[in-house]
């Protein structure tokens, strides 16, 4: 069982269409947050896109500070 949460509402795809996925995860024992790029070490974004994974990154603070 992993200690990290997800972002559900988080669905955003590298603008390159090669399928580069980001997620924002909350770790539910420390309230440290992630982000990880699967599949790459890099990814490109649209400014929306970007946009969205920012407001993801605020949301998992505010999990991660509760």
């Amino acid at each position: 069982m992993s200690a990290y949460r997800s972002d559900q509402d988080l669905k955003v795809m590298d603008a390159t269409g090669n399928g580069v996925e980001v997620d924002v995860a909350t770790n539910l024992l420390n309230g440290t947050v992630r982000l990880s790029m699967l599949w790459t070490q890099e990814i490109y974004l649209h400014p929306d896109d970007a946009e969205r994974v920012a407001q993801s990154l605020l949301r998992a603070t505010e999990h991660g500070r509760a």
